[in-house]
């Protein structure tokens, strides 16, 4: 009912501004004010039209003039990406992400139950062992020397038996070397499989590289996977992308690394991003003639998504512009670009403008207005409706009527019909029906 009420207050608030003869009431007619000028629409102060009736400000802003501009799609940063592999053959016993979360460095990604953990522990235990003997074989062989030297102090025994217990000593200390080198080769092999020394399980850890997101994920558990050289998860680092465009040759030479980009993405239509060009292709695509150019983006607000499309802006020359909102500009019936300038509280007047191209949610404007002017960017197709028709240019076939010939206007029944509309329009703001409307 509200939306009623409301339409029929906007349709009585036109019936008030245009005549029932087809054309726009003036303000004689209305108000006994002088006539408005043709192109030129007088709203009432209080008219419920001008709630509708949104305006802004025609701005001189800084845009290119000369610019190269090339397609592209967004990746992930190939320094940042990381292909993880299972480090034993095994059956996946259980898989702890999903595509899409975001994980940590050494984060436990997924688990193994293999043999080859089993004999890796093995043969560390073995190593200890042999730790353990060559530092006992140390201990004794220092003990034989320390009493071989006592007792030739003594004269008890022959030099050649010092020399003896010193050779001894000294092979017992390159097998605790070697035994501890050994030893260490098991650790590291444990480490690789996820355990460690102190475990004792057959469950291998994989563990994150880094941390980044979890981009593809090719296992699920119960899955046996003999081969370890093979891809089952792709993790990337997505806090910056780079944007990978083709640039035709004849333009590369514009183009140099670290300069600023400006980057555009259909998923944010009307957002201009900033980029570096980060690296430019040594080589020509002999089938398209372009040139691999890669620019580097800040992602760390989690917008831009791999495999997004959009395009390079590299900005070659910049002058100031005058532009209007892109809503304010439309077309005139004979194709002609206008704008509705308020030049006064109520007042719009219908501006012919020259438009250049579009910048995001702006147009350029060449001229027919002029920085600091105040255009409707809101309701401009109701001021065009309420304009005289010799302003409107030629009326085109089967083109909608004016707001006053919606309302029933320009019939024999124009009496009946204004009664009517002022008989809604009381109604619509809340005031009661004089008896002389009232049926």
């Amino acid at each position: 009912m509200k939306h009623v009420i409301g339409l029929l207050a906007t349709l009585a608030g036109l019936a008030a501004a245009t005549g029932c003869d087809g054309r726009a009431a003036t303000p004689a007619e209305t108000t006994g004010r002088p006539a408005a000028a043709p192109g030129v629409v007088e709203v009432p102060p209080d008219s419920p039209m001008l709630a509708q009736l949104k305006r802004d400000i025609v701005k001189l802003v800084d845009l290119p003039t000369d610019e190269v501009v090339a397609p592209g799609k967004i990746e992930a940063n190939p320094n940042r990406v990381s292909k993880v592999v299972l480090p034993v053959s095994g059956r996946i016993t259980s898989v702890l992400v999903k595509t899409g979360d975001a994980v940590e460095e050494d984060q436990p990604l997924l688990t193994i139950a293999s043999p080859d953990a089993d004999s890796a522990m093995s043969a560390y235990l073995s190593a200890q062992a042999t730790v353990t003997q060559a530092e006992a074989a140390l201990g004794k062989a220092q003990a034989d020397l320390d009493r071989a030297s006592d007792l030739f102090e003594h004269n008890a025994v022959a030099k050649k038996d010092v020399l003896n217990a010193e050779s001894a000593l000294t092979q017992a200390k390159a097998a605790v070397q070697q035994a501890h080198a050994s030893r260490e080769q098991t650790v590291r092999r444990l480490s690789v499989l996820g355990l460690t020394a102190s475990e004792s399980r057959q469950q291998v850890v994989v563990r994150s590289p880094l941390a980044g997101k979890v981009l593809e994920l090719t296992v699920v558990p119960g899955e046996y996977r003999n081969d370890t050289s093979a891809s089952v998860m792709t993790i990337a680092d997505l806090a910056t992308v780079w944007v990978t465009s083709q640039v035709p040759e004849s333009y590369i030479r514009f183009v140099q690394i670290r300069e600023r980009v400006e980057i555009s993405l259909v998923a944010y239509p009307g957002e201009v991003f900033e980029g570096r060009v980060s690296r430019i292709a040594d080589v020509v695509d002999p089938q398209t003639r372009t040139v691999k150019v890669q620019a580097e983006m800040d992602n760390r607000a989690g917008r831009f998504r791999p495999e997004m499309y959009g395009s390079i802006h590299h900005i070659e020359a910049v002058a100031k512009t005058v532009v209007v909102p892109a809503g304010a500009v439309v077309e005139n019936n004979d194709g002609r670009s206008i704008v509705f300038v308020e030049t006064s509280p109520g007042r719009f007047e219908q501006r012919q403008v020259s438009v250049g191209k579009r910048a995001g949610d702006v147009v350029r404007v060449v001229n027919g207005v002029t920085p600091g002017d105040t255009v409707v960017v809101d309701g401009v197709m109701l001021l065009k409706g309420m304009l005289r028709p010799s302003a409107r240019g030629p009326r085109e076939p089967g083109g909608v009527p004016n707001a006053a010939a919606a309302l029933g206007c320009g019939s024999e029944s124009a009496p009946a019909a204004s009664q009517e509309n002022a008989r809604r329009s009381a109604i619509a703001s809340g005031a009661g029906v004089p008896a002389s409307l009232k049926k």
